[in-house]
């Protein structure tokens, strides 16, 4: 008799642990705060940005920008904002700046940075789909990249240099956002200062697709 109390007791814990490991965590966000941006090499120039707290199980983890994109059911991404001292004295001078992007796990609470190879704070615009980013990436030559990164791989999709980059003032003065399509699946890039490109994306490679004809040639081919 005492075996089987024991055993039920420990059946008891067992199933509470289990339930316990298994709970998923509150993650919510606050309300929209209107914060300033501050632009240009001497930081004169001023630009208004929204931003809000990431707040898991009550608890503000990190403060956001932007909405989230979800990847699945349980994993979603937001781009992170962050506060960084800009005073030479001893007294600090917070100034608000954009980050890159988050990946938050509701089930187990977890927020840890994305890694987005060539991805720039101040001129990549990301546009989602599934789990793959693309985005203008810029190196330090100032070269411009087509980029697509998917989660969870180290090796980018596709990137391949479509152009120079500006080095402008304005924050995503590079390219628009990239477009993407289904059936098959490809994305479109824009840079401002080149020409439209085409990527086919096939799984975890990419192919560049074919430039589109102008109007012009399609109406001389006619006649």
């Amino acid at each position: 008799m005492r075996n089987r109390v024991l055993l039920a007791f420990f059946l008891i814990a067992l199933v509470a642990g289990a339930t316990g490991a298994a709970r998923s965590h509150l993650v919510t966000f606050g309300p929209w705060i209107k914060v300033h941006l501050f632009l240009g090499p001497e930081a004169d120039r001023v630009e208004d940005m929204k931003i809000r707290s990431l707040n898991i199980d009550g608890r503000s983890r990190e403060f956001t920008i932007d909405e989230p994109h979800d990847v699945t059911d349980r994993i979603f991404v937001v781009r992170r904002a962050y506060r960084m001292n800009d005073a030479l004295t001893s007294h600090p001078d917070w100034k608000w700046q954009r980050d890159g992007w988050l990946l938050i796990d509701r089930g187990s609470g977890r927020v840890s940075k994305v890694t987005l190879p060539d991805f720039d704070p101040f001129y990549s615009v990301v546009s989602w789909f599934r789990d793959y980013a693309a985005y203008c990436g810029v190196t330090e030559g100032q070269k411009l990249y087509a980029v697509v990164a998917q989660l969870g791989q180290r090796k980018p999709v596709l990137h391949m240099q479509i152009g120079e980059a500006k080095a402008g003032d304005n924050p995503d003065s590079e390219c628009g956002a990239p477009v993407w399509q289904k059936q098959p699946v490809r994305v479109i890039f824009q840079p401002f200062s080149g020409q439209k490109r085409s990527f086919a994306i096939h799984g975890r490679s990419s192919e560049p697709e074919p430039a589109e004809e102008s109007s012009e040639r399609k109406e001389v081919e006619k006649q």
